[in-house]
């Protein structure tokens, strides 16, 4: 693709989603269409899908056409996730939550469903969440490690060269240590980024970052995950690379 016809498609792109309200996603979905194609990603595990938004973002915005696995444990929207995800031959759904171990454990439903976690609220987040991010009620929800899911899943969809997405309200660390060895597998990986952690127990950014680094995955890009909450930033998003993984000629 040449360079000027990449620039016309950019700033449409940027027009759209300005229209839509949806300006503040511009750097994610640049950063996603660039890194999935430039990897060959043929399967995306959408951990936290909610109600699909990442998923339909990837399919309408990012031009990702494999395989999309979301995992989502609140029951009460995964039948919307589902029907979204019905005419869709390449996207599957699990209404389970991916964790650090095998079995079952109490999922908080918060009055947002979007906050929804295995994790409970912090006492000491901010205002603007105190409302949205309470515990409703609880229900008792199956947790899997990736490690154990993985291969079950790539003999079931055949894909070899996946991306791993965390949007799980402070339980990200978590998912990456039940993957343990199958992390390795991973061409990258995009997690939430706690600034201020609202959760009890969150992991901080600079600690997340700094596991992922032990690890082999280091920074590809970063940016803010919502419209921001100035002047102070709540939590970003960033998308790390498997170094393992990266041309060795580069």
């Amino acid at each position: 693709m040449s360079r000027y016809v990449r620039e016309l498609r950019d700033r449409a792109l940027a027009a759209r989603l300005a229209l839509a309200g949806r300006v503040h996603q511009y750097p994610e979905i640049q950063a996603l269409r660039r890194f999935l194609s430039a990897f060959a990603v043929d399967c995306v595990f959408d951990v936290g899908a909610n109600r699909g938004q990442y998923a339909t973002m990837l399919r309408k915005d990012a031009g990702f056409a494999g395989t999309i696995l979301s995992f989502e444990p609140n029951p009460d929207i995964f039948a919307e996730l589902g029907r979204r995800a019905a005419s869709d031959a390449k996207w599957h759904v699990f209404n389970m939550a991916l964790s650090d171990f095998d079995g079952t454990a109490i999922f908080n439903i918060m009055a947002a469903d979007q906050f929804s976690s295995l994790k409970t609220p912090s006492g000491e987040q901010d205002a603007i969440f105190a409302e949205r991010n309470k515990v409703t009620r609880t229900v008792d929800m199956q947790c899997r490690r990736l490690e154990s899911l993985l291969p079950e899943l790539k003999t079931a969809h055949g894909f070899a060269r996946p991306f791993l997405k965390m949007d799980t309200q402070g339980h990200d660390l978590s998912v990456c240590e039940g993957a343990a060895l199958a992390l390795n597998e991973m061409l990258g990986v995009q997690t939430e980024l706690g600034v201020r952690p609202i959760y009890e127990g969150g992991t901080s950014y600079r600690a997340m970052i700094d596991w992922l680094g032990e690890r082999g995955f280091v920074p590809s890009a970063f940016f803010a995950n919502n419209k921001g909450h100035f002047p102070l930033l709540v939590e970003m998003d960033g998308i790390f690379v498997n170094q393992a993984r990266l041309p060795r000629d580069r």
